[in-house]
């Protein structure tokens, strides 16, 4: 097992492998020990994978730690974590490493890796090994939290949502004191955020036309806060070579470590249909529930060796 999980980590980079190899010489991974709530006195145990400090290998817990902080609570995101000085205004934590040391500790962890998004000749989603992601912090009263990642994310409501309406009702006019928008020139219908009960009840009474009707009933359903439901599968980045010095560069190191926006440099990418495009992102923060900017967070990444399950979008 250490020769095989050796191998592994200097294909990826012989630069990280030393400092990982020799911790499998005396200790074997324990399948059946279950993630506890994590302390922070816990992690003086732990080792670490490189000089800072912040990515931490539990091997018996069977997990992967990584000191991290918040540095956004508001917003469209591309991704949930971050590399330190990279994408720190779309992502709402940031970790001070390397991309490849977190890909060789999960490697190390046994998780395998799958293969980045592509869209042609068509989309198919990313795949790897289900990384399951929590949030451990302590709030200003000292009290110790473990959220799921999925519960600091919700579907974008901060954006245009369009339905076609093509053709609109007969003498079809909107009102001059309503939210809603028309684009005649597409024929779509627009309105942007969340929509409440009250503006649903509202713009219901413009028109009796079954199609108006269902296109609003549709708005009022999207545009309801809701949490991320997607997970994260390993799908482990790739390596680039420079044409003119031969070097080969981990394309995660621009800073796409975890992602909610589907990237194909993704360390950790979401089993999801998402978009990569600033007029389009699927994800918000969920600002109510993520701490104040500059909590100290530590992440928790733990394969999951269940099936996976590939959500596509509808």
């Amino acid at each position: 097992m250490v020769r095989s999980i050796h191998f592994l980590l200097l294909l990826l980079s012989p630069l990280i492998a030393w400092q990982i190899s020799d911790l499998y010489a005396d200790d074997k991974l324990d399948k059946k020990t279950e993630p506890s709530t994590l302390a922070s006195k816990e992690t003086d145990s732990f080792k670490p994978l490189n000089k800072t400090g912040t990515v931490l290998l539990d091997a018996k817990g069977k997990r992967l730690l990584l000191k991290s902080e918040v540095v956004l609570r508001e917003g469209l995101l591309e991704l949930l974590v971050c590399l330190k000085g990279s994408k720190e205004h779309e992502s709402i934590l940031s970790v001070d490493t390397q991309a490849q040391i977190v890909h060789a500790g999960l490697l190390a962890l046994g998780a395998k890796v799958g293969k980045p998004v592509h869209w042609q000749p068509e989309f198919q989603a990313a795949t790897g090994q289900p990384i399951d992601v929590f949030f451990t912090w302590t709030d200003e009263d000292g009290k110790l939290h473990r959220d799921t990642a999925q519960s600091w994310v919700r579907h974008a409501t901060r954006r245009y949502f369009v339905e076609k309406l093509d053709p609109p009702p007969a003498g079809f006019k909107l009102p001059a004191d309503t939210d809603l928008k028309w684009d005649e020139r597409n024929r779509e219908l627009l309105w942007y955020g969340h929509m409440s009960e009250s503006q649903r009840d509202e713009v219901l009474k413009i028109s009796k036309d079954p199609k108006f009707q269902k296109a609003i009933q549709s708005f009022f359903k999207n545009t309801q806060i809701r949490q991320m439901d997607a997970n994260w599968v390993f799908a482990g980045s790739y390596f680039q070579t420079d044409e003119k010095t031969g070097e080969k560069f981990y394309q995660a190191e621009s800073g796409d470590l975890i992602c909610v926006a589907n990237f194909a440099s993704a360390t950790l990418d979401i089993s999801a249909t998402s978009s990569a495009t600033n007029d389009d992102l699927m994800f918000e923060a969920y600002t109510e529930r993520i701490p104040p900017a500059g909590t100290k967070v530590t992440i928790e990444l733990i394969p999951n060796f269940k099936p996976q399950e590939i959500i596509k979008k509808k």
